[in-house]
């Protein structure tokens, strides 16, 4: 509740306008926004929204390619507008701080944690090294981060995901500041890691008394962390009204229609009866001498969709890697069409290469920048099928037609002209160029908003059945799960613990790790997080 409060932060009119080949174009149209002290305001809207474009500019900042052109940004009193860029600069990270999405790509590789921590605080005077040492060995308790006294001292890929994003928030609160922008900060986490940072983030933000904005497509996750919530679209505002008013009835159809969304589910498959396209037997694999996969065992069928879940850590994706051949199992066979596959990918033919293809999480990274969509989706094409000229023309028009996007269009585009869903449906396009068997899709919904998510699900079906793929689906979203497979595992810390058609794997009794997943999906209601928390705490007898 606002009521009462100091107003913080007071932005009335705001226009920003981005690049858009020669000219601009408005991609924030007059958005008005007040903040409290003390108070957590939640940013919703599908991509494009303007949300993270807005929460930049409560900083006084626009990204390269976009420009502030009209309206007020009032901090404390202060104009950001009109105030001298070093102004602007002792504001950010002493008293207005940002948390990104992705904490591995925010954090220096070179430079350890600790110095990482201590640098603004030194910087802006707040304190001594030594105290700020001190000040980060508390904070990354509070954060209930493992080791505080000695995480500090490790590089950032020397610690998980959730782990790092938690140490971003500390960093974030290292000059104890008014307000700080969280943008997206559990997106790309796995459930269990969403409620550690989110539990945290909620924690250190009430004790504190600090300000936030808090951007994310997640309505059940921003459901636990605001006092009120606003809704964009397209640079517009929607609606804005405190949580509990906004779940319990919105008033606007989009607004309801984002409650609503993702309503796809694939229709229920039998039990599969034939012989598997692909075998994983008995599979153990090591990272030097550090094992992270131990007697693996699960098929795929043909025309069917097998979801790997668990939490970071658990061996996902280095299954993955020994399917494909970029990790030789340390023992175990991957058997193809009843065939053993040779275990390292340089002894593997072309055409064993091609029946197995991958689409990555991180379409942004997954695609060269430099490329046009023509080349990209080409290559494949080029290098498993042999076509040239006008028949390699034909099947990328054929592909981009297949994905939903005008060839005319967008051919002859680069990745930095697409928005994250178009990235993503290039990186199916690529895979489908090799004509493979079974396409792996390693998080590939995760950094999406729900609405473009369920966009690609439905475009992942629609492939399926017409080609008869067989999907292995690596996610950590259960209603993922829940809408595109008919098989599931689960696995935890390199093992799998159990596995079975979805209908059994939904179905109590649960094994407690799947239980612990299942109880981990965050649910819209604002109450949800308190009551798990409490639960756990009893359950521990804490």
């Amino acid at each position: 509740m606002s009521m009462g409060r100091e107003v913080l932060l007071k932005i009335e009119g705001l226009r920003i306008e981005g690049r858009a080949g020669e000219g601009w174009t408005e991609i924030v149209k007059g958005i008005d926004l007040t903040l409290h002290k003390g108070e957590v305001l939640g940013l919703i809207g599908e991509s494009g929204a303007g949300k993270s474009t807005v929460g930049l500019a409560a900083m006084g900042f626009a990204r390269d390619g976009c420009r502030i052109t009209g309206g007020s940004i009032l901090f404390d009193g202060i104009d950001l507008r009109q105030a001298p860029e070093a102004e602007r600069r002792a504001l950010r990270g002493k008293r207005i701080a940002y948390v990104a999405q992705s904490a591995a790509a925010s954090f220096n590789p070179a430079h350890k944690l600790i110095d990482q921590y201590c640098e603004t605080p030194v910087i802006h005077g707040v304190m001594s090294r030594e105290q700020a040492e001190k000040d980060a060995t508390d904070l990354y308790r509070r954060m209930q981060l493992p080791d505080p006294e000695g995480i500090g001292f490790r590089y950032p890929h020397q610690v998980s995901g959730g782990q790092l994003q938690r140490a971003m928030t500390a960093m974030a609160m290292a000059c104890r500041p008014d307000l700080i922008i969280f943008d997206e900060p559990t997106t790309a986490l796995d459930v269990t890691t969403q409620i550690e940072v989110l539990a945290a983030i909620r924690d250190i933000v009430r004790q504190s008394g600090t300000a936030a904005i808090y951007i994310t497509h997640d309505l059940a996750v921003v459901a636990q962390a605001a006092d009120r919530i606003k809704v964009l679209l397209r640079g517009d505002e929607v609606e804005e009204a405190e949580t509990r008013q906004m779940l319990d009835a919105p008033r606007e159809d989009y607004t309801k229609s984002l409650w609503a969304v993702r309503s796809f589910a694939r229709a229920e498959q039998p039990p599969a009866t034939d012989a598997p396209i692909l075998s994983v037997q008995n599979v153990s694999a090591a990272y030097g001498k550090v094992p992270v996969l131990d007697d693996v065992s699960f098929d795929i069928h043909a025309g069917r969709t097998i979801a790997v879940v668990g939490e970071s850590g658990s061996g996902k994706s280095t299954a993955a890697r020994v399917i494909t051949g970029l990790l030789p199992p340390s023992s175990g066979t991957v058997m193809f069409d009843g065939k053993p596959l040779p275990p390292a990918l340089k002894g593997r033919t072309r055409d064993q290469l091609r029946q197995v293809q991958m689409i990555y999480q991180m379409a942004d990274t997954a695609l060269n920048p430099k490329l046009k969509l023509r080349e990209l989706i080409g290559r494949p094409a080029q290098m498993y099928l042999g076509l040239q000229g006008k028949a390699l023309e034909t099947r990328i028009r054929d592909l981009l037609d297949l994905i939903e996007l005008d060839p005319d269009t967008y051919i002859d585009r680069l990745p930095g002209e697409l928005s994250g869903g178009q990235k993503q449906r290039i990186g199916i396009a690529r895979a489908l160029a090799a004509e493979p068997k079974i396409i792996i899709c390693d998080e590939v919904t995760s950094a999406l908003d729900q609405i473009v998510q369920e966009g690609i699900l439905k475009l992942l079906n629609r492939l399926q059945d017409e080609f008869g793929l067989a999907y292995m689906f690596i996610t950590h979203d259960l209603a993922t799960v829940r809408a595109i497979a008919d098989d599931v595992v689960v696995m935890q810390r390199g093992r799998v613990i159990e596995q079975g058609p979805k209908a059994q794997m939904f179905t109590p009794p649960h094994e407690p790790y799947t239980e612990l997943l299942l109880s981990s999906v965050p649910e819209m209601d604002p109450d949800w997080l308190t009551r798990l928390l409490a639960n756990s705490r009893a359950a521990m007898g804490t």
